[in-house]
């Protein structure tokens, strides 16, 4: 089970975080990603993480403003977003799934059959 939080209003320039708590998943073998759908658009990839934390992966978009992390003591992974921009506008999805390999990060959603129910970001101009 995952359980998405920490969305909201924010304005152009500014930051938030969204965490995901994973249940059902041990952390050293689940990998996590994070996903966002805005209105009218395809479920897109954001950023994931493998189970050791060392293997990351962003989608271009992103690259430089946003960072993934996992706490494996509390079994969260967060999206910590900077320079949000107005395009960033979505409900984010966090997703997961059981992992062989401890460093690789999965980018496409199809791998992953555990989701959460989202959490909406909006980026006002």
């Amino acid at each position: 089970q995952l359980q998405a939080s920490g969305g909201g209003l924010v304005q152009a320039g500014g930051s938030l975080r969204v965490s995901c708590a994973i249940s059902g998943c041990t952390y050293n073998v689940c990998a996590t990603g994070w996903f966002r759908q805005a209105p009218g658009n395809e479920r897109e990839f954001v950023a994931a993480i493998s189970p050791s934390g060392g293997g990351t992966e962003y989608a271009d978009s992103v690259k430089g403003r946003f960072t993934i992390a996992r706490d494996n003591a509390e079994n969260t992974v967060s999206l910590r977003m900077d320079s949000l921009k107005p395009e960033d506008t979505a409900v984010y999805y966090c997703a997961a799934r059981y992992s062989v390999s401890r460093t690789t990060a999965f980018s496409t959603k199809d791998v992953y059959p555990y989701w959460g129910q989202g959490t909406l970001v909006t980026v006002s101009s």
